[in-house]
């Protein structure tokens, strides 16, 4: 009886935790993917005060392999650029991704104007026909409004 008790209790207090905004993640899914969908494209949001990410589109491989930086030295994943997601503007870079040039990566990262919380995002395409970052950033503004952020 003690333990029936105790699992109740621990429901309970769980239950008054803060909870994760609930984002509309098919309508986000569909507006992507006709704004800048691919095989090849990651978006990620997180929550700007906890740091968690509240949907991700194309998660996995996409999100974590390393691709040219484009505006500085090195390689970086979708995940790790979410920390120009702060700068005032943001990010936008664009480059090749290969030496031949035959495929290029573009980045978009910045925050998400939407009344459902504080949000940021990071975005990655690439292939052989990416979009410029800046493309990107403004396809996703529209498509992040049209999916009712």
């Amino acid at each position: 009886m003690k333990t029936a008790a105790a699992v109740f209790l621990l429901v309970a207090l769980a239950a008054c935790g803060p909870r994760e905004p609930k984002l509309p993640s098919d309508a986000l899914d569909q507006a992507i993917a006709q704004a800048i969908g691919d095989p090849d494209t990651c978006v990620l949001i997180v929550d700007r005060k906890t740091g968690k990410t509240v949907y991700s589109y194309n998660n996995g491989f996409n999100c974590v392999r390393g691709l040219p930086a484009c505006d500085r030295p090195g390689f970086l994943s979708a995940r790790q650029a979410l920390t120009f997601a702060a700068l005032p503007d943001g990010r936008k870079a664009s480059c090749n991704s290969v030496p031949d040039g035959s495929r290029t990566v573009g980045w978009a990262e910045g925050r998400v104007q939407s009344a459902k919380g504080d949000f940021i995002y990071s975005a990655m395409m690439e292939g052989q026909q990416a979009l410029p970052g800046q493309e990107i950033s403004a396809r996703l503004d529209d498509a992040f409004s049209n999916a009712g952020l």
